[in-house]
C-alpha cells in the first residue's frame, strides 16, 4: 500500500571517517612528524580527503553534510584550540600553530602531553582538557569557518559541528595545580561568550544550522548540571546573531536531560534511538514531542556493523513523525568508529558480507530510510527486500549457533569461577616459585612493531617468504627481545609478540566464531588504527594459540617469561559483537576459550600468565543502574578464563587509558595476583585511588608514558615510582610502563627501559630489609 506523503525528509550524519580509504591521513599525518611532509602538504592532503568524502555523500544521497568533525587527531582537541584551552606549556614548546597542536597530543622531548583517555564507552580515545580556576578562553573559528566554506563552495549545505560547552567542561579535568576539588564546570559563564563569538562567526560565514554535541548529558547528571545545561543553552539561544542550533545526545538515553533540552530555545535536538537509547522513544512520546523543532532520529546503529533492520527503523520514524514538526534521520552517532566500506572486503564470503553496514552502506541505510519516509515505501522496495533477505539469512545460518559451545556454557557452574585458593595463599606460592626482588620490574607485552616485522607479515601473505623462513624471522626477533631485556636488567620477561598485529585480531583470526577484515580499518586514537574483528557466530578455540612462542621464548632466558592473552570482556569490546544474544553470553564463550589456553600455558610451564582487561572500564554502561549487572558478568567472565590454574601461577592483568575509580570493586573482582594500570599521564592518581579503596593485591602503576615519542628521565621515573610507594607497599608494587611498547621505535622504548630499570634500582636499594 502506498505510504501517505509527507513533508520531505531528509538524511544526514554527524561524522564520517577521516582516514581516507588508504588510511592517507594517518600516512600524512606521520609523514609529517617525520619531517618527510611540510604544513602545506599536510593540509593539502586533508582538504582533499574532506572533498573527496563529501563527494561519496553527494552520491549517496545525503542533502546535508556535517563539517568542522574532520581532525587530524581528535575532535575534543580540535574544541580545546577553538576555545583557547591551550596549556602554556604547550605554546612553548613550539614555534607553529600546528606543531603547539601536536605537542598538545603527543608531547615534545621535554613537554608532557594533555592526558588521554577513552570516548566514553567507545575504543576511540579523546584527549583531556586541563582547565584551572583562572582558564581564561580565546574564540578561534578559522577552522570551523574555513571547513564550512569548503563545504558550501563545493555546493553542499552544511551544517558545522562542535563538542558543545556542556560536555566540553564535563570531559575536562582540573589543570596542574588546580586542586583535585576543581570542577571546570564552574568555568561555564566564562566559556559561553566564546561559544556565541563561534556561533556568531559561524552565522556570519553563512551557516544555517550548527549542531552542538552534548553526549556527556546521557550520564547521570545531577541536577546543579541540568540546571548549567539550561543556564547555557538559555544564553546561547538568546542571541540575536547565532544560526539555528542542533543539540545532539547519542550512545544512551538523555533521560532527566530531555525535558531540559526540549525547553531550551533551540531550534532542534539529534537523539539516539538505538540500543538503550531506544527508552527516550517513549520519553518524547510523554513529553509531548517536539512541537515547533527539529529532530534528527538516530536508527541506525553508528557503533556495529550489522545491517540495520530497516522495517524496524521505519516502525520508530513514522511514531516520531507524529511527535515533530520536522524529522530527519541520521545514524545514531558519527560514521567515525565504524569501518568505511564493506565492499572493500573481497575476502569475505558475500553472503555473509550482506549482513554488514561498514560507513558507505550505513549512509546508504539512511538514504533509504529517508527516501522510504519522503516517497513512499514502493519507491526503495528492491532495498527493503534485500535488506530482509540478509537479515534471514544471518538469523537462519549455521555460524551464528555451535550446539557444542552452547552446552559447555550451560554447564559452567559457581566453582569453575573462583580460584581455590585465597589469595595470600596464592602470593606465598608465588614468591617462592618466582624469587622476584622486591618492585619488580617488567613491560606490558608488545615491543616495538617496526617496520620489517610488518613487512614479513605481509611478504609471508604475498608469498614472497615461506612459512619457514617467516617463523626463523620471528624466532630472531623473540631472541634479540629477550636479550635486551635480561641487558637492560627487567625481571619479568615478555616476548614482545613479534607475530602478533593485535591484540584482539590476532586471537579472533584463530578463534571459530569471528570474521576478519583486510580493510576496516578504525581511529582508535590519533594516528592509530586498528581492524575490530568480526563476533558473528559462537566461538571456541580450534587450537593453542600463544604456547608455541611463549614457549620458545621461555627456552632461551632463565627468567620468567609471561605468557600474554587478552581478556574476554577486551575481546568483545575490541570487536564488533553480535546483536544477536546478550553479551553476557558471548563474554562465557569467549572466557572458556581463553580458560583453554591459560591450562595449555600452564602444562607447558609458563609460571606468569597475563590476561590483559584495558576495556573492563571502557565497556562499563553509561547509565549506574546497568552498572552492577555488567561487571557482575565481566568480572565472572574473567575469572572463568584463570581460574583453574595453580596457586604458583601469577595472573596478571592490565588496564589502560581510562577513569579507573568507577570500577575499583569491580577490579579486586577479577582476583588477579597483579595488576598494571596507566598512571604517568594521569600522575599517578590511580595509585592514590587503589590506596584509597584498599586495594589488597599487588600493583603495577605505570611509570612510563607509551602514547608519547618522549623518553622520560631517571629521575621523572623515580618521582612517580616515589609517588606510587606513598600509596603501595613495596612488597605489593611492581614497576611497569604504561601499556604495550608496540607503537614506540625502537630508539624510544629502549632507553625509557633502560631508565625506568635503572629508577627502580636506586629505589630499591633505599628500601629496608624483607620489603620485598
Amino acid at each position: 500500500m502506498k505510504q501517505t506523503h509527507v513533508a520531505r525528509v531528509n538524511p544526514t550524519l554527524h561524522g564520517y571517517p577521516r582516514q581516507g580509504p588508504g588510511r592517507e591521513l594517518k600516512k600524512a599525518v606521520e609523514g609529517y612528524w617525520a619531517g618527510r611532509l611540510d604544513a602545506d602538504q599536510l593540509l593539502g592532503t586533508a582538504a582533499a580527503l574532506r572533498a573527496a568524502a563529501r563527494e561519496e555523500l553527494r552520491e549517496a544521497g545525503i542533502t546535508e553534510v556535517p563539517t568542522g568533525d574532520f581532525s587530524f587527531y581528535d575532535h575534543v582537541l580540535d574544541t580545546a584550540w577553538a576555545v583557547g584551552a591551550v596549556p602554556e606549556r604547550h605554546r612553548a614548546a613550539a614555534t607553529t600553530e600546528l606543531d603547539v597542536y601536536f605537542a598538545m597530543a603527543r608531547g615534545t622531548a621535554d613537554t608532557p602531553p594533555l592526558e588521554m583517555t577513552k570516548w566514553f564507552d567507545t575504543n576511540y580515545h579523546y584527549l583531556v582538557p586541563e582547565l584551572g580556576p583562572d582558564a581564561e578562553f580565546t574564540p578561534d573559528s578559522r577552522k570551523q569557518v574555513g571547513e564550512f566554506r569548503e563545504a558550501r563552495e563545493a555546493g553542499f549545505t552544511a551544517r558545522p559541528v562542535l563538542l558543545g560547552p556542556v560536555s566540553f567542561l564535563l570531559l575536562a579535568k582540573p589543570a596542574p595545580g588546580a586542586g583535585a576539588d576543581f570542577e571546570p564546570l564552574t568555568l561555564l559563564d566564562r566559556l559561553l561568550p566564546v561559544y556565541a563569538s563561534l556561533l556568531a562567526d559561524l552565522r556570519a560565514a553563512g551557516a544555517e544550522w550548527v549542531q552542538l554535541d552534548e553526549p556527556a548529558l546521557v550520564q547521570d547528571r545531577p541536577r546543579s548540571v541540568l540546571n548549567a545545561t539550561a543556564r547555557a543553552y538559555r544564553e546561547l539561544g538568546a542571541a540575536t546573531d547565532r544560526p539555528q542550533l542542533l543539540v545532539a545526545s547519542y550512545f544512551d538515553r538523555l533521560g532527566d536531560a530531555l525535558p531540559v533540552l526540549a525547553q531550551a530555545p533551540v531550534e532542534g535536538l539529534a537523539m539516539d534511538f538505538t540500543g538503550p537509547a531506544a527508552a527516550d522513544l517513549d520519553a518524547l512520546a510523554a513529553l509531548g514531542g517536539l512541537p515547533g523543532k527539529r529532530l534528527i532520529a538516530g536508527v541506525v546503529d553508528g557503533r556495529n556493523v550489522w545491517a540495520a533492520d530497516l522495517e524496524r527503523a521505519l516502525s520508530t520514524l513514522a511514531t516520531l513523525l507524529g511527535l515533530v514538526d520536522r524529522l530527519d534521520v541520521a545514524p545514531s552517532c558519527s560514521l567515525l568508529h565504524v569501518p568505511l566500506d564493506v565492499a572493500a572486503e573481497r575476502d569475505l564470503d558475500p553472503q555473509i558480507a550482506r549482513w554488514l553496514s561498514f560507513a558507505r552502506q550505513k549512509t546508504a541505510e539512511v538514504a533509504t530510510l529517508a527516501r522510504a519516509l519522503s516517497e513512499g515505501r514502493e519507491a526503495v522496495a528492491p532495498q527493503l527486500a534485500a535488506n530482509r533477505a540478509a537479515l534471514m539469512a544471518r538469523a537462519g545460518s549455521a555460524l551464528t549457533r555451535d550446539a557444542a559451545v552452547r552446552d559447555r556454557c550451560a554447564a559452567v557452574t559457581a566453582e569453575d569461577t573462583r580460584r581455590p585458593q585465597p589469595y595470600a595463599e596464592r602470593a606465598a606460592a608465588q614468591r617462592a616459585r618466582l624469587a622476584l626482588p622486591p618492585l619488580p620490574t617488567t613491560t606490558i607485552g608488545s615491543f616495538p612493531q617496526t617496520a620489517e616485522l610488518r613487512r614479513a607479515r605481509a611478504d609471508l601473505r604475498a608469498g614472497k617468504l615461506t612459512t619457514e623462513e617467516y617463523r626463523e624471522r620471528i624466532a630472531t626477533e623473540i631472541r634479540e627481545v629477550i636479550a635486551f631485556q635480561e641487558k637492560a636488567g627487567l625481571d619479568v620477561l615478555v616476548h614482545g609478540e613479534p607475530e602478533r598485529n593485535d591484540m584482539v585480531q590476532h586471537f579472533a583470526e584463530r578463534l571459530n566464531g569471528y570474521l576478519a577484515t583486510r580493510h576496516g580499518w578504525v581511529q582508535s586514537y590519533g594516528t592509530r588504527y586498528v581492524r575490530p574483528p568480526i563476533l558473528a557466530g559462537d566461538v571456541s578455540r580450534p587450537a593453542p594459540m600463544t604456547v608455541e612462542w611463549t614457549r620458545y621464548a621461555q627456552s632461551v632466558t632463565r627468567r620468567p617469561v609471561k605468557g600474554m592473552l587478552t581478556g574476554p570482556v577486551t575481546m568483545l569490546s575490541w570487536s564488533f559483537v553480535r546483536d544477536d544474544q546478550p553479551l553476557a553470553e558471548t563474554a562465557r564463550q569467549v572466557a572458556l576459550a581463553l580458560r583453554d589456553e591459560v591450562a595449555d600455558l600452564e602444562a607447558a610451564g609458563t609460571a606468569v600468565i597475563q590476561v590483559d582487561e584495558p576495556a573492563l572500564r571502557e565497556l562499563l554502561p553509561l547509565r549506574a543502574a546497568a552498572r552492577p549487572g555488567y561487571l557482575d558478568w565481566a568480572t565472572e567472565a574473567f575469572r572463568l578464563a584463570t581460574s583453574g590454574v595453580r596457586a604458583d601461577t601469577q595472573i596478571h592483568t592490565h588496564m589502560c587509558y581510562a577513569e579507573f575509580g568507577e570500577i575499583l570493586a569491580g577490579i579486586e573482582a577479577l582476583d588477579a595476583d597483579v595488576i598494571s594500570l596507566e598512571a604517568a599521564r594521569s600522575r599517578m592518581a590511580v595509585a592514590d585511588e587503589l590506596a584509597a579503596a584498599g586495594y589488597p593485591r599487588e600493583a603495577g602503576p605505570g611509570v612510563y608514558d607509551i602514547h608519547s615519542p618522549r623518553v622520560p628521565s631517571v629521575e621523572e621515573v623515580s618521582a612517580l615510582l616515589r609517588h606510587a610507594l606513598r600509596a603501595v607497599p613495596a612488597e605489593r608494587l611492581w614497576v611497569n610502563p604504561d601499556c604495550g611498547l608496540k607503537t614506540r621505535a625502537p630508539e624510544e622504548s629502549g632507553p625509557a627501559l633502560e631508565n625506568l630499570v635503572t629508577a627502580a634500582r636506586q629505589i630499591r636499594a633505599t628500601l629496608p630489609p624483607h620489603s620485598g
